[in-house]
């Protein structure tokens, strides 16, 4: 995984949109995910472009149509490098706070 192509890709709002888009329905074509931008084709299509090389959208060819993919995994490789390590400590730390409220 690369995390830079992923974080660069989250870090467009536009393109979170697409993400939250294709996760309440998977495999769009370009066409169909216009519909929900006020955008251009060319400009939804760049935003296609950089969340396909973080590979968090994979796209197959269905005839003359392309259906685009959310791909869970980077987002799962993020979460398990850069969050679950903090989640940990905050878990620890209310454990810690509540067995001291609670006199134990």
């Amino acid at each position: 995984m690369d995390a830079d192509m992923v974080f660069k890709a989250l870090g467009d709002p536009t393109r979170r949109m697409l993400l939250d888009i294709l996760c309440e329905r998977n495999g769009q074509t370009l066409s169909q995910l216009c519909e929900n931008l006020d955008m251009a084709r060319q400009s939804v299509t760049q935003h296609l472009q950089i969340l396909e090389e973080a590979n968090l959208v994979s796209t197959l060819r269905r005839g003359r149509e392309k259906l685009h993919f959310i791909n869970p995994v980077p987002l799962h490789e993020v979460y398990e490098r850069w969050v679950r390590k903090f989640e940990r400590q905050r878990l620890s730390l209310l454990h810690d706070l509540k067995k001291e409220l609670e006199g134990d």
